[in-house]
């Protein structure tokens, strides 16, 4: 049966059905589903129990782990707006329970309709899966063709750069929360390598985990790229600076000392398993080899250096 009215409980499949053109379908989105601009004005079914914008790194940590540890959601189904939606299709994803909603909000969608429409959950841990996400979405939507050249655009922006022949190759460490630190998992340490990076810690397609500043420090990289977990590059920075600044550890890592240490827009290209990750793996190319990558054009404020 061909989706009509679809809910998508993850910003990244919002975002690919618009780039599909199957955005007159979308009836429920979440309140992380915010691009495209036109995604702010589709009804809101999910909601987070708090703020994040408002809250430090930090609070946010403890405000989760809190959560967590109550057996408490950290998310909330809008009973009204889904009823309203009557989805065909629901949309949502098995990667993390953190980042968006997840099988318990999954669940209690299903209660709350009483019926149960079609699912889709993606659960992508590299780059070919998400690319594979995108066939997945394009053929519910009976836009395959559009998926097709969609998938081969985007394979070949990869393919080009794993072509390039890059001089040297700097150990990179890519850390995906301030406070605590944790490792980037899943498809960012392969971002690493197709950028011209050898990944410091983290494996391909695993989980993120917590680590500490000596193993941070153990590592001694070349280049750290800061990118917390749906963060943009200037919340980055000030969360960095105000975290990090003093010290003495961090101040005296050898990427810290020479100014390697480089802070991204994570929410747009690499927290979420969007087509925009590529995109992501042409922003590490530029910070890894500015000389070599004068010519490619990234999106304005993707990212920045840092002093401390």
């Amino acid at each position: 049966m061909v989706a009509e009215r679809i809910v998508s409980f993850l910003p990244s499949a919002t975002e690919l059905l618009f780039e599909l053109g199957a955005h007159e379908k979308i009836v429920g989105v979440t309140h992380e589903c915010v691009y495209p601009e036109a995604a702010k004005s589709k009804p809101r079914v999910i909601s987070s129990v708090f703020d994040s914008n408002k809250i430090s790194s930090a609070e946010i940590d403890r405000t989760v782990s809190e959560l967590a540890r109550n057996g408490k959601d950290l998310f909330i189904v809008n009973e009204d707006a889904l009823r309203n939606a009557r989805p065909d299709l629901i949309i949502a994803q098995g990667t993390c329970a953190v980042c968006s909603a997840h099988t318990n909000e999954l669940n209690k969608a299903l209660q709350i309709l009483g019926y149960r429409p079609q699912i889709e959950v993606l659960d992508p841990h590299s780059i070919q899966d998400i690319l594979e996400s995108v066939r997945n979405i394009a053929r519910k939507i009976e836009s395959e063709e559009q998926g097709v050249k969609l998938v081969t655009t985007l394979q070949n922006r990869v393919n080009t750069m794993k072509a390039k022949n890059f001089a040297a190759r700097p150990k990179v460490l890519c850390i995906e929360w301030v406070e605590p630190f944790f490792t980037a998992g899943h498809w960012i340490p392969e971002m690493v390598q197709i950028a011209g990076g050898i990944n410091a810690i983290g494996e391909a397609g695993k989980h993120s985990r917590r680590m500490s500043m000596e193993e941070v420090a153990a590592t001694d990289a070349d280049i750290i790229v800061m990118m917390p977990c749906g963060f943009d590059a200037e919340r980055t920075s000030a969360e960095c600076v105000s975290s990090l600044a003093e010290k003495r550890t961090w101040k005296n890592l050898r990427a810290v000392k020479e100014d390697h240490v480089f802070c991204v827009d994570a929410n747009s290209y690499f927290s979420k398993p969007s087509i925009r990750t590529i995109t992501g793996i042409e922003i590490l190319a530029k910070i890894f080899h500015p000389q070599e990558t004068e010519d490619l054009i990234v999106p304005a404020g993707s990212y920045r250096r840092m002093t401390f």
